[in-house]
């Protein structure tokens, strides 16, 4: 199910999983690597190409919830700002939201617009995981690198840090431990592929 609107999301009778990030953050390629279905969230080279919240129903238990990303799309400023506003009502009012999982670019060190969004999820207490997606393109060392330089901002404010994760839609990198993490967090979900 596709939508603009929280009032026309399936009834909230069932944990959701959201997975959201700066526009090209690989999040449609990581959502087919963890369903195993190279298709379901279509994936473009342009960036913004998800502009729905789009709901898609795992095992017959739980929802997999692909949001719009947030900063950078090739739409207008306001239709842009359209759909930020219903990402926000989702994320603050939708009551089966179990986790959202922030998706964020394994190459650059901590960026603006990240921070402020994670920030935001801190203040509105929204419980979330870090993802650092496309960690196949750097050295081990140059991910750790670019991670440490995210905690060192984020203990600025933070006492806890959130749980983070590392992922690779090419190699597979961090489908288990994202999968295992939605399990131990709704314990009655099945998770077999």
């Amino acid at each position: 199910m596709s939508n603009t609107s929280l009032q026309k999301c399936p009834s909230p009778d069932m944990p959701e999983f959201a997975f959201i990030g700066r526009s090209n953050v690989g999040k449609s390629s990581l959502i087919n690597m963890l369903t195993n279905h190279k298709k379901l969230a279509k994936t473009s080279s342009r960036p913004g190409k998800t502009q729905l919240i789009n709901h898609f129903l795992i095992n017959e238990t739980w929802y997999l919830v692909d949001l719009p990303g947030y900063g950078y799309a090739k739409v207008s400023k306001s239709h842009r700002n359209k759909f930020q506003a219903y990402i926000t009502d989702y994320i603050i009012n939708r009551p089966n939201l179990y986790c959202l999982f922030v998706l964020i670019d394994a190459r650059h060190e901590a960026q603006k617009i990240d921070m402020e969004f994670i920030e935001w999820l801190g203040e509105k207490q929204i419980p979330f995981v870090l993802v650092f997606t496309k960690s196949d393109k750097l050295s081990k060392n140059q991910v750790s690198s670019n991670v440490a330089n995210y905690k060192k901002h984020l203990k600025k404010s933070w006492e806890e840090l959130p749980p983070i994760l590392l992922s690779s839609a090419e190699t597979g990198l961090g489908k288990e431990d994202i999968l295992r993490f939605i399990a131990e967090t709704e314990p009655n979900l099945n998770n077999s592929d």
